[in-house]
């Protein structure tokens, strides 16, 4: 389950939504969450995506599709982490 957060302070209010990718092994989720947040930095909105520490599968500090498509990510190990970190930017992805 991969999972796409948007955020939008400049609106005035402090407002976003949570969209939830999942699906079987091998259905592709990783990918589209790596196609969502490509399109969000083309939006020119501020993102980062985040990866636990313990998922080590293709690479240690990026997130890597089945396709080998890849991005940078930041490793947390405490979900606190997700909003300390994750609060200062548009559109969140979690892997």
């Amino acid at each position: 389950m991969n999972m796409f957060l948007e955020h939008f302070p400049s609106e005035g209010k402090n407002q976003g939504w949570i969209e939830v990718v999942c699906g079987s092994m091998f259905s592709g989720k990783t990918e589209e969450l790596l196609r969502r947040i490509r399109r969000a930095k083309i939006a020119t909105l501020s993102t980062i995506i985040f990866k636990p520490h313990i998922d080590t599968r293709y690479s240690k500090n990026k997130i890597v599709s089945h396709n080998n498509n890849s991005m940078d990510s930041v490793i947390i190990k405490k979900t606190k982490d997700l909003f300390d970190i994750g609060n200062k930017y548009d559109v969140v992805g979690i892997d």
